[in-house]
């Protein structure tokens, strides 16, 4: 799946999860109790109220993007047996202004994490991209890798004459990229562990793969090249 912003996720199916933007539903109560709280006199009982009415509007918004960040992971996992996902640098998007609110409503760290500790919940594997892998740009028909694509750019089409949705192409990449990795056998399963205090903690190992759609296709076509080591006859033990 592709993390965005317009779409929470795109996924390799083409179905987009659009971000229900929680932060932005509630701007204008949250301004208005912010408002409200800079004018009441520090240390007074009407600033102590005012302050717990901001918590409660920042608390509202939280569950609710944390119930539909459960909900997504939850279905996620259930309906895959294989979830690939970017290591996205969340923390340098955060440093651009014009993105930095958006990126910080969509929770992309938290719904790793939820991914994280439910794969090993249900037994599925999990594999992380390297963030450098180029889904966006790569023509998931052809494997040609694109020199620049802005990001205003949602749909181009490659000189094989495909037509790319910008984020459902990267999806598809991430995808085989991950495929590449589970098919000769380095996928990661994430395992359970019980902590020394009695609690269950999740150990989470992360695969990055740099490989893409063409690796994949090359590596099951030589798989199928390697002839299988003869069997050795067993021998009988004498009493």
């Amino acid at each position: 799946m592709d993390a965005g912003i317009a779409a929470v996720v795109a996924l390799s199916t083409g179905e987009k999860i659009a971000d229900p933007r929680h932060e932005r539903r509630d701007r204008t109560r949250l301004a208005k109790a912010q408002r409200e709280l800079s004018r009441k006199a520090p240390g007074s009982v009407n600033r102590d109220k005012a302050r717990r009415k901001v918590a409660r509007v920042h608390a509202q918004i939280t569950d609710r993007r944390r119930d539909f960040l459960h909900k997504l992971s939850t279905r996620l996992v259930r309906e895959n047996q294989t979830v690939v996902i970017e290591d996205l640098a969340v923390g340098n998007l955060l440093k651009n202004r014009t993105l930095a609110r958006a990126v910080s409503d969509v929770a992309w760290r938290e719904l790793r994490r939820m991914l994280e500790y439910k794969c090993a919940w249900y037994g599925r594997d999990l594999v992380v991209i390297d963030r450098w892998f180029p889904s966006s740009k790569r023509c998931g028909n052809c494997g040609t890798v694109r020199t620049k694509l802005p990001l205003d750019v949602r749909e181009w089409t490659c000189a094989c004459g495909a037509v790319h949705d910008r984020d459902v192409n990267a999806a598809r990449n991430i995808l085989a990229a991950g495929l590449a990795v589970t098919a000769c056998g380095d996928g990661v399963r994430p395992q359970r562990e019980t902590s020394r205090t009695g609690r269950s903690s999740v150990k989470q190992e992360t695969q990055w793969a740099t490989a893409g759609t063409l690796r994949l296709q090359e590596e099951e076509v030589n798989r199928s090249d390697i002839p299988e080591e003869p069997r050795r006859p067993a021998t009988r033990r004498s009493r």
